[in-house]
């Protein structure tokens, strides 16, 4: 298996970190507010290992996890076969430990209970073979898929495993393709960079029947020609937001900023930070995600093992809910629990 640091994978942890985390400790905020965490990967690759056991180990942590979501991540391709099917094979692997997951051997969490998978939109129509094989191996698990289109010209921020083109959402084969999964009642996870949300907002708009999610508050950086310019780019990164929110079929994703591309450098510190300085930092666009979509189309997400690059899964929880300290219990059900699980059709 190609390990994901020679694909592009920007941003996952390499090799063990859990010392480093280990100097910051914190106690579990409301530990009795329950969560579905609807992103998160799983891997077994040369330079670091995040399987069942690691991430139970996160979800059972302390906070009241009741469910999680797997996105795919280039994992347990098949090795052999038509390329278009290849990642069938991570699919396979993820509804496997799904099952033991639901076995309830490990506990009363249902992790993986969701799988949104990988399938070649740019096959175009012919990519609804690909969609129905995922649907057949999934153990009716399977969700949606995420064909990330994540690009940007500069050399110093590396590209993505699916290596995308630069205008992919807009190109007529990724339509075709993109067009089989309302039929199929299948959703789209989007990752893509705060320079290209104009992009996913006139895709929602071409398809407002089709359920979209963006990924980590829609990817803003601050590496490479992006260092030091947050409150220039700010603005722009709102202004897109505010009209990608426009669209009633696009919900959210608010976490991904502990990623090594939104250049907050909390991986190169001496210890890691704490929860409230987390907040603090990321209130900002935590904070316009939910004023603009409602927490009726927001879900808190874990990231990890990406994000744990830079904190530990209870520090991040805790830092999401002082986020969410002034909502009410209806609105901290939603963003903790109920619009993931709604959007991912979870029982």
């Amino acid at each position: 298996m190609t390990d994901p640091a020679e694909t592009g994978i920007s941003n996952r942890p390499v090799g063990d970190n859990s010392s480093w985390l280990a100097l910051h400790a914190e106690a579990v905020l409301e530990p009795e507010l329950p969560i579905c965490d609807p992103h998160h990967h799983l891997w077994d690759f040369e330079a670091h290992r995040y399987l069942l056991p690691e991430l139970l180990e996160d979800l059972t942590s302390g906070h009241d996890v009741r469910s999680s979501v797997f996105i795919e991540c280039m994992a347990m391709y098949r090795p052999e076969g038509p390329e278009a099917m290849r990642p069938l094979g991570e699919t396979e692997f993820v509804n496997g430990a799904a099952a033991m997951s639901a076995s309830g051997r490990y506990g009363p969490v249902r992790a993986c209970a969701g799988i949104v998978g990988f399938a070649d939109l740019c096959l175009g129509a012919a990519v609804e073979a690909v969609l129905e094989a995922h649907m057949a191996v999934a153990g009716g698990r399977f969700r949606g898929i995420r064909h990330i289109t994540a690009f940007d010209p500069d050399g110093q921020i590396r590209p993505s495993h699916t290596r995308p083109p630069p205008n992919l959402l807009g190109d007529a084969r990724f339509r075709e393709g993109f067009a089989r999964l309302e039929p199929l009642g299948l959703s789209f996870d989007a990752w893509l960079y705060h320079p290209q949300i104009a992009d996913l907002t006139g895709l929602a708009r071409a398809f407002p029947g089709t359920a979209i999610v963006l990924d980590h508050v829609g990817g803003p950086l601050g590496i490479g020609p992006f260092e030091g310019r947050r409150e220039e780019i700010f603005p722009q990164w709102r202004e897109s937001i505010q009209q990608l929110a426009q669209c009633p079929n696009v919900h959210v994703k608010l976490g991904g900023l502990g990623m090594k591309i939104t250049g907050y450098g909390f991986h190169k510190r001496e210890r890691p930070p704490g929860s409230e300085e987390l907040a603090g930092l990321w209130r900002p666009y935590i904070e316009t995600c939910i004023e603009a979509f409602t927490p009726q189309r927001c879900m808190f997400e874990s990231n990890f093992p990406v994000d744990k690059v830079s904190g530990s899964f209870t520090v991040y929880w805790n830092a999401f809910k002082r986020l969410a300290s002034g909502a009410s219990p209806g609105e901290k059900a939603a963003l903790f629990h109920d619009t993931a699980a709604a959007f991912y059709k979870l029982a």
